[in-house]
């Protein structure tokens, strides 16, 4: 109980100081339980959804996915004919059945043409109204469509694009555009996620979507009184047979669930990751707030020590404290929790995915793992120091507070930094020469984990001749009051290392992310220049298929010397080895693809690739296959009949455009492929004449007006296409990190507050001998701008290291060009300097308003 009233006593006489490490709790559980409840608010309203819309049985094509359909190289979904329907309601259990078509590999647009798909990446999907579907839409204005001039659209969709009863749409799929008048707008009676949809009727449906009639794409099955979905599913698969696929509702909905749940763990995961370096972040604060207590608090735990209590005692007195910091980090930390998730839905919502509060999901786990978590790291944190303060002996009453250092532990230190450094170097190296990916990834997180600890732990003893380079540039030029700042970072390079090592850990991660992604679009603008030769790529960034009419279109454009088109299409291979690879792509290109696409080879010339009966396979592929020049390998493609093709070329697998593709001529697909089941075109490539490509973009554009569901780029465009995918990616997880730099941040507070009280007395009698309080504030914010300065060397150069080292890696697969993004690394750098500015403001001015004789009458 003494213990327990001791800890409580000096936990409240220093809440000031605990304030900041308890943010930096708070700030590390709120991402955590925010992360878990945003994601199992996802989970809810997409079981709710699916749970919703699945109808006792459904009945599919067999080559439809298990979540829903998939299109063929034609762009149509898979159909089953109404015979399939009307056996189906003829069988026993059954008490009713209806037929319904749909299809998201479609494009809406309105009068002018603007699209009208989410922005949030989630899919457009037509379809026809029947009664499976109002069961989760409530028509709320007009009416539902009836004849082919009429469409209705979700009330989502309408209100984010001002549309309203009367505007005119169009319906763009494989068949052509279907242009339609909204009807009517139904509202989801379940959240909707995001999606788009949009309503004809079922006659419709079919010729718009397919362009045939009496077809299905799915048959909605619903039980009658006393059968089970499971008797159901029997009864069905009995009476159609085994040609086409069944499901339960719950068999479709873990169906989709599972789709869409891949994505959300990897979200999950992702966001949690980055929590955990936050975590590991705020444990640096958290052992710099009770290392520098401790030394303050020197001589009462010496008194304590001489009027009777144990080590242990002391020790659980300073656990305590931590523990108490742990809890009321945790329990704040829970709560900012759901309030974290509820923004991140708002967020969400702006982006275009819709989700609603009332699905709030707070899972018992989530706060016993935010309280567990944090508690323990807070403990842990403070092991170290509380293991010091029981070590202080009754004699420190006797000395001036502040605990003598232990040389012999910074001999420890100094040997543990090195081997820990050395090992993470070596890991490094072996990943930068490792022959094989996979095999370099291991040594790389080896090295990344090693390396960073060696800092971590060397961190006081670089702190001293990084601290003293720093001054000698920065800090002399500002005469006495420079110098004593650059002493006082000096003074405790334990302390300025932990307090550099926190802000450290996020920037290496900055660094090395900026290295890869600058490498990776360095390398592939590389790769486009040396091996694309042509200027135009047609394509849909929602990856529809080009149709025969928008190829015909831009065949038709004038100024173009020649159009290669592309199919991707997928077969059954029977290698000379007499292995069978099912469901393995081929890609048919016209033979000036060999010019379009400049592809290495590693035997034979790609051009003879194009010649009748022939094809060209990359170079891993042969070597797994014992595939040379001249092997017959037997193709048996997907809706047509089988081939001996001959191996005219093998090419190279280390390139990063079309890395894998085996090519063969679309002659030779058309030779074996009936006409009504060739693919249609993935992409189409075009080349200007000599002189005209300014002229020809122009004409492209022109002519692909009614085609908006493809976008025209030339060499520029795509290069900046790449580039602002890869800066989107960067710059969502640079937001995550920003988590870990703001605890860091906190951290260099925290050190600059607690140093100012530990040196009242010092800063007292500089008052007195005429040290101005402007004076007094610049030496703190410089002390500060030091310290944040030199975890930023620490860290680009730690994470530099990193990025070249994964750039290495990333060589194996064709990305061979490093790039140092320098304008980010010495933005980062300045950024840093104004960091330790920035926090330095309140220690800096709770400084200068100290009184100066009660400073100097400071104990």
């Amino acid at each position: 109980m003494t213990v327990l009233k001791t800890s409580m006593r000096n936990f409240f006489a220093h809440k000031g100081r605990m304030a900041l490490s308890a943010v930096a709790v708070l700030l590390s559980v709120a991402f955590v339980c925010g992360t878990l409840v945003f994601t199992d608010t996802m989970n809810t309203t997409f079981d709710k959804l699916f749970a919703a819309t699945s109808s006792d049985v459904t009945v599919s094509a067999r080559s439809a996915s298990d979540t829903g359909e998939t299109t063929s190289g034609n762009g149509k979904p898979p159909v089953m004919p109404t015979s399939v329907l009307d056996k189906v309601r003829g069988l026993s259990g059954v008490k009713s059945a209806e037929g319904a078509v749909f299809s998201s590999a479609v494009t809406v647009v309105d009068a002018d043409k603007d699209n009208l798909s989410p922005s949030s990446g989630a899919p457009t999907i037509v379809g026809s109204w029947n009664a499976n579907e109002a069961r989760t839409m409530k028509i709320t204005s007009g009416a539902a469509p009836k004849g082919s001039d009429q469409v209705m659209v979700d009330a989502d969709t309408a209100d984010k694009h001002d549309l309203k009863l009367g505007d005119e749409i169009g319906v763009i799929s494989a068949v052509g555009t279907h242009t339609a008048k909204i009807s009517g707008i139904a509202t989801f009676t379940v959240t909707n996620p995001g999606a788009a949809i949009f309503y004809l009727d079922t006659a419709t449906a079919q010729q718009a979507l397919v362009g045939q009639a009496g077809v299905y794409t799915n048959v909605n099955v619903t039980a009658a009184a006393g059968t089970s979905d499971e008797q159901l599913k029997k009864n069905v698969t009995a009476g159609i047979g085994t040609a086409y696929k069944v499901q339960t509702a719950k068999e479709t909905a873990d169906a989709n669930r599972k789709d869409v749940g891949s994505f959300l763990d990897v979200m999950k995961y992702a966001m949690l990751g980055f929590a955990g370096i936050a975590f590991l972040v705020g444990i640096f604060l958290i052992i710099n707030t009770f290392s520098m207590l401790v030394a303050q608090r020197t001589r009462e735990i010496g008194l304590m020590r001489a009027i009777g209590s144990s080590r242990k005692q002391v020790n659980r007195s300073v656990l305590a404290e931590a523990l108490l910091l742990g809890v009321t980090g945790s329990v704040l930390g829970v709560g900012a929790g759901v309030g974290i998730a509820v923004g991140l839905m708002k967020l969400m919502g702006m982006t275009g995915m819709n989700l609603s509060t009332d699905d709030l999901t707070v899972a018992w786990t989530t706060p016993v793992i935010g309280m567990v978590l944090g508690v323990v790291v807070t403990v842990l944190a403070a092991y170290l120091p509380a293991r010091r303060a029981g070590k202080v002996s009754p004699m420190a009453a006797l000395r001036d507070a502040g605990a003598p250092a232990d040389a012999k532990a910074g001999v420890v230190r100094a040997v543990l930094g090195l081997v820990l450094t050395g090992a993470g170097g070596t890991g490094l190296y072996l990943a930068s020469t490792a022959a094989k990916a996979t095999e370099g990834s291991l040594w790389l997180g080896l090295g990344v984990v090693l390396s960073l600890l060696g800092f971590v732990v060397i961190g006081p003893l670089l702190a001293g001749g990084v601290v003293r380079v720093l001054g000698a540039v920065l800090l002399r030029a500002f005469g006495p009051v420079g110098r004593m700042a650059e002493r006082n970072a000096l003074r405790n390079p334990r302390r300025t290392g932990a307090t550099g090592a926190a802000l450290m850990i996020g920037l290496a991660l900055v660094a090395c992310l900026s290295v890869v992604g600058s490498s990776m679009v360095a390398s592939a603008t590389d790769q486009l220049d040396k091996t694309v030769g042509t200027d135009f790529i047609i394509q849909s960034d929602r990856g529809q298929p080009v149709t025969a009419q928008a190829v015909q279109a831009v065949k038709s454009t004038p100024g173009l010397a020649r159009v290669t088109e592309y199919k991707v299409t997928s077969a059954d291979y029977t290698t000379p080895d007499g292995k069978t690879l099912k469901d393995t792509d081929i890609t048919a290109a016209d033979p000036t693809y060999a010019t379009d696409l400049r592809t290495k080879t590693v035997a034979g010339d790609l051009k003879d690739a194009y010649l009748p009966d022939s094809m060209s396979v990359h170079e891993k592929f042969a070597k797994a296959h014992g595939i040379h020049l001249g092997s017959k390998i037997r193709i048996a493609f997907k809706d047509g009949a089988t081939a001996e093709l001959t191996v005219r070329a093998i090419t190279s697998s280390d390139v990063v455009i079309d890395s894998g593709a085996k090519y063969t001529s679309t002659a030779t697909l058309a030779k074996y492929v009936p006409a009504a089941k060739m693919p249609l075109d993935q992409m189409v490539f075009a080349s200007a004449k000599d002189g005209q490509q300014a002229a020809a973009y122009k004409s492209l554009k022109t002519a692909l007006h009614d085609y908006p569901q493809y976008t025209v780029r030339d060499q520029t465009d795509y290069k900046k296409a790449l580039k602002d995918q890869i800066g989107q990616m960067l710059n969502l997880i640079y937001g995550l990190l920003a988590l870990a730099i703001i605890v860091a941040i906190l951290g260099v507070v925290n050190t600059l507050a607690l140093s100012v009280v530990e040196r009242t007395r010092e800063i007292g009698l500089m008052r007195a001998i005429g040290l101005s309080r402007r004076q007094l504030r610049r030496m703190i914010r410089m002390e500060s701008v030091v310290i944040a300065l030199f975890g930023a060397l620490l860290g680009l150069g730690l994470g530099m290291g990193w990025g070249a080292t994964a750039q290495q890696l990333l060589a194996l697969e064709g990305l061979k060009v490093l790039d140092i993004p320098w304008p980010t690394i010495i933005s980062v750098f300045i950024g840093s300097a104004f960091v330790g500015l920035f926090a330095a403001l309140v220690p800096a001015f709770r400084a200068g308003r100290m009184n100066v004789l009660n400073a100097i009458a400071t104990d």
